[in-house]
Parts: structure tokens; sequence; C-alpha cells
């Protein structure tokens, strides 16, 4: 019965971590027949377009500060099915949707749900497991993740197939009545990629409210009973009673009833839960049975080095997750290879396959973590991240060494603000490269600005449309948006103001053409990505949620955890908003060696900083760094 309770745990666990998956990667499937919808029948701006797929992340933002403060009122079992609740109700209010509003409020409770998803459920299980049981948990939560991803992305697949059916169907009606076919299908797909989710997230809700509530969240509510048997269903009596009088010297409470008659805590128990060493404090260590949790002494205070210093450490693993780049290189990942010089179709399979292989070494992660440890899995698998930057980025840096700086020749192309330049034998004779089909492919790079708008674009001139690379003011200043005019209001301005980009001249900012580096130059770029990937899965991916949960002492574990997650957002973001200006202007060779720098200060604090964990109850982790 144990065991069976302890699989139940780990599979609504794990269904979080699905949930998680699905929220972040199902937009990338469904958005090119979303944007059918809205542009034809909604009339939906562009800006509005670009409103309802960062609403996730905002609604992940606004959930994040208040995930910690929602586990501690509610409990985390509550917490989980309240993200559940609000994932299931998103799927209706999103595929029922006929305009922009439902659709908006309905992107934004996804982003809310994963939110408190991403800080609710490392907790429930940091709090719940055992302690040569945590790594598995939190890697299991991990590979589910990854396994969402891929859900998500084979979802939008089977629909671009019945898409491109219903197309190819209806090449020999009229053309009117081929056109509406064709919306219609796209508008069916679209919204029966949300549907498909629907399942997951009622899965997770109903089977959250199952689940038995945290034994440490009922200790420091005095629910004494009730967490001895939330412990009992998953451990047997003597090691439960041991767990209880622990959680209860941690939080100072006396020892009552069934815990009391396994023996009253003893000066070491008391040490080791409250941080206090064995022999340093004396008898003086024991909280008298009567002064409860607000008794706190000297060592209890907030800002003491009990609590800041896991706070902060884990601050910094979550940080420097982020600063290895691993968002930016998943979801640019086609774009990279592309520049490198494999052609469009096997960049994309190539992306699949890296999505795989994240799925699968997250499995080989689930394996070691409780037996390798966590810090050996982070300095293994930022080493390896380390190593793995550093050739792809000698690998750019090798091919765009040999670019030529074309800025004033593409800024004398130029018509008043707007450019347009095809990459044809022509164009590239007069910006001094060889043209014709025998000649080597070029590839040309141009950042450009309005005022304080930049963008950059990039032609191949063996691309088969050789679509032109057209500049123009109207795809590059974007409108006002509320939120940047409220911040302005303030005048804190972190946005760009349209008004200052509305008559700028159009600037070339750089502009370097070269040749193409070829395919075998392209795949070595791919095995670099391919070890990036796998080094992440291995050690960050999964490490990153046991130090969100394991790092943060009982007292502030439920809102620093919040905090940590928030910074965590905010380096990700960061990263992705100055990406792609970046390897306009410095190329791909600098993104990477940057992460590359990011990610020996990862693999240091890894080595000197970071306790290892492994088969460590939270209270002797807290107690580690009260010594």
């Amino acid at each position: 019965m144990q065991a069976l309770s302890m699989r139940y745990l780990l599979f609504i666990a794990g269904m979080g971590g699905l949930l998680y998956g699905i929220d972040v990667g199902i937009i990338a499937g469904a958005l090119p027949y979303l944007e059918s919808t809205a542009s034809v029948a909604w009339k939906l701006s562009a800006q509005q377009l670009s409103f309802i797929v960062a609403a996730v992340l905002l609604g992940s933002v606004l959930s994040s500060l208040f995930a910690g403060a929602i586990a501690d009122a509610i409990g985390r079992r509550w917490a989980m099915v309240l993200a559940g609740a609000l994932f299931t109700v998103s799927i209706p209010l999103i595929a029922l949707s006929d305009g922009y509003t439902p659709l908006l409020l309905g992107r934004l409770l996804q982003g809310i749900s994963g939110g408190l998803i991403g800080v609710v459920v490392p907790l429930y299980l940091a709090e719940c497991l055992r302690a040569e049981q945590r790594g598995r948990g939190a890697a299991l939560f991990q590979l589910l993740l990854t396994i969402g991803l891929v859900a998500a992305a084979v979802i939008g697949l089977l629909q671009a197939q019945n898409v491109e059916g219903a197309t190819q169907a209806a090449q020999a009606l009229p053309e009117t009545a081929r056109a509406a076919a064709v919306f219609e299908a796209k508008d069916h797909a679209w919204r029966s990629i949300f549907w498909m989710c629907l399942a997951p997230g009622l899965v997770f809700t109903f089977g959250s409210a199952l689940l038995a509530e945290s034994p440490r969240w009922l200790v420091q509510r005095g629910r004494i009973e009730q967490a001895r048997t939330a412990l009992l269903r998953t451990r047997a009596a003597g090691e439960a009673a041991s767990e209880l009088r622990a959680m209860q010297a941690a939080t100072g409470l006396p020892v009552h009833g069934a815990a009391a008659g396994a023996g009253e805590p003893t000066e070491g128990d008391i040490a080791a839960a409250r941080g206090v060493v064995a022999g340093r404090g004396g008898a003086s260590a024991i909280r008298p049975a009567g002064a409860g949790a607000a008794a706190m002494d000297a060592d209890d205070r907030l800002l003491s080095r009990r609590y800041v210093l896991p706070f902060l450490l884990a601050c910094l693993v979550l940080a420097c997750t982020q600063a290895t780049g691993i968002n930016s290189v998943l979801a640019y990942v086609v774009n990279i290879l592309n520049q490198a010089g494999l052609p469009g179709a096997t960049a994309n399979m190539a992306d699949v396959g890296l999505k795989l292989l994240n799925a699968i070494m997250t499995v080989v992660a689930v394996l070691l973590v409780d037996r390798k440890g966590r810090k050996f899995l982070l300095m293994l698998g930022s080493g390896g991240i380390v190593i793995a930057l550093l050739a792809a980025g000698l690998l750019f840096r090798s091919a765009e060494s040999e670019q030529r700086d074309v800025s004033a020749i593409v800024a004398a192309q130029a018509r008043g603000d707007t450019l347009s330049l095809r990459l044809d034998a022509k164009t590239l004779k007069a910006l001094g490269a060889q043209g014709g089909s025998a000649a080597t492919p070029q590839l040309l790079t141009v950042s450009y600005s309005y005022g304080p708008f930049t963008n950059v674009q990039t032609r191949r001139s063996d691309d088969p449309a050789l679509a032109p690379m057209v500049l123009s003011r109207e795809d590059t200043v974007q409108p006002d948006s509320v939120i940047g005019a409220f911040f302005r209001r303030l005048h804190l301005n972190p946005f760009a103001d349209p008004a200052e980009g509305r008559d700028a001249p159009l600037k070339i900012e750089q502009a370097q053409i070269g040749a193409l580096p070829s395919v075998t130059h392209g795949w070595q770029v791919t095995l670099a990505i391919c070890l990036f990937v796998a080094s992440f899965a291995v050690g960050p991916g999964v490490c990153v949620w046991l130090a969100l949960s394991e790092l943060m002492p009982t007292r502030i574990r439920s809102n620093g955890m919040s905090i940590a997650l928030l910074v965590n957002q905010f380096v990700s973001t960061t990263i992705a908003a100055v990406f792609l200006p970046t390897v306009g202007r410095h190329g791909y060779a600098a993104m990477f060696f940057f992460w590359a720098g990011c990610t020996v200060v990862y693999f240091l604090a890894a080595a000197f900083l970071l306790p290892e964990t492994k088969g460590k109850t939270l209270e002797e982790i807290e107690a580690h760094f009260a010594r």
C-alpha cells in the first residue's frame, strides 16, 4: 500500500511536469494556424498576436510572485489543485474563443497555472519524499516536462499533416471555396491542438485532490495527527515517527502522542533539525517545550546565515541555469544550424532529434541523480556545457572571421527610409561576392535601426525562394502598448518609445557578407549543440528543481522558491531579448562565448559552494548552513 501511494504521488507530480512542458510548447504548433483565424476572421494586429503568445510568460511571472504565499495559505495540495483547475478552465476558453479577449484570458490562465506548477510541485515533492527519493522525484518532473515539449510538438505535427491533406484535397475546388476550405482546416487545427491538452489537465486536477497534504506544511500549522497520517501513507511507522520528531523539533513544537512514544527529541535531533551542532550549544540549544515556533533564538533571524546563504545559492543556481543559454538555443536552434551551414529541412530534423535527445538524457539523469548525487551531476553537466559552448563558439568564429563589412554598400541601396534587397547575382556582384550557380553560397546579415528600434535580418543566396530583404519602418517600429505607456507615465520607460522611431531615419548598424559555411561545418556545430543539450539534461536540467526545493530552509521555502524562480525567468527573458541584436552585431560566436563564461561560474559554484544533498533530510540540509 505504501509503495502504491508513492507511485501515485510521483505519477501526479509527473503530470504536473507534463502540463508545464505543454504550457511552454503548445503555442509553437498552434501559432501558424491561429494566425490565419486571428488575421482573417478577427482582424487582429501583429501586436495583439504577440500579446497572445507572450501572455503565458506574463501569467507565469505574476503567479511566481505569489505562488509561495498561496502554497502557505491553502496548502501545497490545494495549490496544485488550483493550478490544474486553471489550466483545465483555460482549454475550453481558448478552444471556443471567438475573439481577442477570451483568447488572451485563456493564455494568461495557462501562464498562471504554469507559474504555480513550477513552484508548488517541486516544493511538494521536496517536502513529501524520503531523502533518498527526492532526486528521482525532481528528475521525473523534469522528464515529464521534456515529454510535454515533445508531446506538444507531435500534436502540432499531426495537425500540420491534417492541414496539408485538406489543402491538397481543396485544390480541385473553385478559388473561393478552396480558400474557405483551407481556412476551415486551419481554424479547426489550432482549436484541436488545445482540446488535446484537456485530458492531462483533468488528470492532474482531480489526481492532486486525492493526494495527502505535505506533512511539513501540516506540522507548521500544528496539525500533528494529520501530518502523521500523511507520513504513514508512504512510510513505515518507525520511519514516520522519526521524521515527525525532526519536523516538530525544527519548528520548536513539543512532541506528544505517538511520536513521543517513540522517544522525546534528543539534543542531537534538535541540533540536526534546527542547524545547531550537537555539543556547540549545549543544553541551551534545546527549546523549552512550551516555547512554540515563535520562540526564535538568535540563529532563527530571517537574515541569519542559515537563511540568507542557501537562499542566495539557490538564486545563483537558477540564474546560472538560464545563463547557459538553454532556452535561446532551443528556441533558435533551426536558425543557428541554418547559419552554421545545414539546409533548412535538415536543420528542422536536427531540431526534432535534439528534443528527443533531451528526453533520453533526462531518463539517464533519473537513474543517476540519487546514486551519484546532485553535486557530481551539476559539475559533470556544467563542465560538458562549457566544452560544448566553446566548441560551437570557435566553429562560428572560424566562419564569421571570413565575413566582410559591406555596410556602406548596403546603405547606398536604401531609398529614403526603406530598403529592398534581393540576394541575386547582380546584388552579389555589387557586394563584391561571386554569383551564379557554380559559386559558393553567400550569407548576408544586416543589423539596422529606426531610432531606438533595432532589428536583424539574414539571407542566403541559395534560398530557393530568394525572398527579398525588406527593411521598413512599419515592420520595425512597433506601436505603443498599454504596458509601455503605463511605465512611461511613471517616468520609468523600460520600453522603446514609438514617438522616437516615428521620424528617425533608417540606419544600417552593420552589414556582413561571407561564404556560407559548409554542410560539414553545420554538422560539427550540430554535434556541439548535441553535447550541450545532453550535458544540460543530465546536470542542470534535473538539479535545478532540486536546488530550488532542497536548499531553501523550511521557514522561507515557499516564498524563497517563488523569488528564485522569478530570478530564473528574469534571466531567461533578458537573454532572449538581447539574443538577436547581439548575434546581428557581433555574431553567434560572441553569444556562445558569453554563455560559456557564465557556465564556468556555474561549474565553480557547483564545485566549491554547493553542499551534497544526496540522502539528507531537508532538516539536515538546513543544519549544514548553520554551522
